[in-house]
This record gives structure tokens, C-alpha cells and sequence, in this order.
């Protein structure tokens, strides 16, 4: 089969089973957006979305969070990964923004230049605030593209170019958040059974679900000593 025949049937099924797909982050405002897409870096959404409310109950502005300090912005992300880093990053974008006139950028090179923010996570911003066509590309999103023999697996950047190429570029967005649902309820990385998967069963090769059952029995040979 080829990729763009695999992808229509892949969309399908998303279709399916995913038919609405809310933004999994709280948010109130692409300000706010953007600060919890950064803070969830090695830290799962819904640890971002116990952390925010304070956060933004506090600092609802990039004025207001400018003015806290970088101990107060950490005292209110304290749970989240890396919070050091992120309450500076969070301190200084406050800072740039408010610099710039207090909007958060509507283009990739503006977000970009922002401290913490890469382009997976201008890109998350790009699509689901502003509605501009973007591919980001997640952990679930890499992991799956390759599993699915949609991409080689050899970097994000390659994974992001080869969806784009085989997706109608009105989907991707839609897509972006389809597959990062359908990655949490049904296609987990490890003791994943590809034979019963709506997906893997059929789009994953003989090879790819073979190493993976070799990889699965050699992690509980490790659990077990």
C-alpha cells in the first residue's frame, strides 16, 4: 500500500473515531495558550492544567506576569517539570512581550524568538489559536508516523515534512490533535498489541510488529530479574 493510500485510510478511521477533538490545554487567550503549551515539556496536560489556573488568576497578562518574579512564577508551577527553567523563560517572554506591545506574535519567526518556545510548540500555537495549517509534531505524533510506516522515524523535522507531503493541508490541524487522542487510547509505546489495533493491524509491517514483540518480551525478562 501506498503512503498517501495509507494516510486516507488512516484519516478515516481517525474520522471515526475521533470526531470532535477539543484542545486538551486550558487556556482563555493565545497568552495563556502559549504559556501552557510551554509548560507541558515533559509534563503531561493535565498536570498543566491543575498548575495554570492559579497562574493565570494571578498574572492573566504578559504585563501582569512580567511584573512577578521569577521565585513567584515557580511557587505556582512548582509540580511541573523543569519549573526553573520555564518560570525564567516564562519571566523574560512576559518581558518580550510586553516589550513588543503586549500581543503574542501571529508568525513562526516571532513565536520562535521567544524564550522556550520551539517550533513544535509555535506551531501548536499557530494552528489551534490562529488557525494557520501547521503539522506539530509530539511525541505520540513521531512515535506513531513511524509505526504506521508514514515516516523513518529519524527525526521530528523529517516526521513533520513527510505527513505534511501525504495529508491535505486542511486536515493537519484537525490531525495534529486526532492522532495525539488516538496515540493515548489506543496506541500506547510499550505492550502495545499491534494485531489489535485499528491502525497497526494493518498498517504496521510484519518486521515492525515483530521487533516490537521482541523489544516487549525482553522489557518484563528485565521486570521479572
Amino acid at each position: 500500500m501506498k503512503r498517501n493510500e495509507k494516510a486516507a485510510r488512516i484519516q478515516k478511521i481517525l474520522d471515526e473515531l475521533h470526531p470532535t477533538v477539543p484542545i486538551p490545554l486550558d487556556h482563555v487567550d493565545p497568552f495563556t495558550f502559549l504559556l501552557a503549551i510551554l509548560l507541558s515539556a515533559q509534563t503531561t496536560d493535565k498536570k498543566v492544567n491543575e498548575v495554570t489556573p492559579a497562574l493565570f488568576a494571578a498574572a492573566p497578562t504578559p504585563a501582569a506576569m512580567a511584573n512577578l518574579s521569577v521565585e513567584e512564577i515557580r511557587g505556582y508551577i512548582r509540580q511541573i517539570g523543569l519549573a526553573n527553567t520555564k518560570a525564567k523563560n516564562i519571566r523574560r517572554l512576559s518581558e518580550m512581550l510586553v516589550e513588543r506591545g503586549g500581543e503574542v506574535p501571529r508568525t513562526f519567526e516571532g513565536l520562535e524568538a521567544l524564550p522556550g518556545v520551539g517550533h513544535k510548540t509555535a506551531s501548536v500555537l499557530m494552528a489551534q489559536a490562529f488557525g494557520v495549517p501547521a503539522f506539530p509534531v509530539d511525541t505520540h505524533i513521531h512515535r506513531l508516523a513511524e509505526r504506521w510506516g508514514l515516516s523513518d522515524g529519524s527525526n521530528v523535522v523529517n516526521t513533520e515534512r513527510d505527513l505534511k507531503r501525504i495529508f491535505p493541508e486542511e486536515s493537519w490541524n484537525r490531525l495534529h490533535l486526532q492522532i495525539i487522542y488516538f496515540g493515548r487510547q489506543y496506541c500506547p509505546a510499550l505492550y502495545h498489541d499491534l494485531d489489535g489495533c485499528p491502525i497497526c493491524s494493518w498498517a504496521a509491517t510484519k518486521k515492525r510488529k515483530a521487533e516490537e514483540k521482541r523489544a516487549d518480551r525482553e522489557r518484563r525478562r528485565r521486570r521479572r530479574k
